[in-house]
């Protein structure tokens, strides 16, 4: 003790006490702040690629996969259905014939949206509103549409698409359905990776 009763060396010891604790506190408060930055094992996870088997997928067949929380239609078209995506009486009828508006990687930007004229990979999602649209490949009249060429249909609001997933026009879809980045390799799907 000093002459004015005050411990210097105690106080000093109280204030780096004081100090070390706080900081030990602080960084216990940030690490988990810090760590919510970075995406979880199970986000690592979802985000990463697939591969799906589709050397059982016959002609006019849907496989449905899930990729990123999210549907993945893959179908393996029939030879009349690709032959049909060129058709006036299709494209005439299509908002988006091109696929300018909407979104796919720049090898599936063509009629077919694909890699593969005979094989559709698509996100199940409709444009609109995100409801699952429903595959009708049949060539008939329906409900909703009396020249109906096949394609998908969407049960909530009516959104209606071919079999490219392209657009309607005036329908409350305003574009066509998402085409995934993917490889096909043989008789393997790869969706979530890039195609050369």
């Amino acid at each position: 003790m000093t002459q004015d009763g005050v411990n210097k060396g105690r106080r000093r010891f109280l204030y780096v006490a004081t100090g070390t604790m706080g900081s030990i506190a602080a960084v216990g408060v940030a690490t988990p702040f810090v760590k919510s930055w970075f995406p979880s094992e199970r986000a690592k996870a979802i985000g990463a690629p697939i591969s799906v088997d589709i050397g059982t997928l016959e002609p006019g067949e849907m496989r449905i996969a899930e990729w990123r929380g999210k549907p993945i239609f893959i179908v393996r078209r029939t030879a009349e259905a690709v032959a049909r995506l060129e058709s006036d009486e299709l494209v005439g009828r299509l908002a988006d014939p091109d696929s300018r508006q909407s979104i796919q990687p720049g090898y599936a930007q063509n009629t077919a949206r694909s890699i593969s004229p005979d094989l559709l990979v698509i996100e199940g999602v409709c444009t609109h509103l995100g409801c699952a649209p429903q595959y009708r490949p049949n060539v008939e009249p329906q409900p909703y549409n009396e020249n109906w060429l096949g394609g998908f249909f969407c049960p909530c609001h009516g959104s209606q698409f071919d079999m490219s997933g392209r657009v309607y026009r005036n329908m409350p879809a305003p574009t066509n359905l998402v085409v995934p980045p993917h490889v096909i390799a043989g008789t393997v799907v790869t969706i979530g990776e890039e195609a050369s």
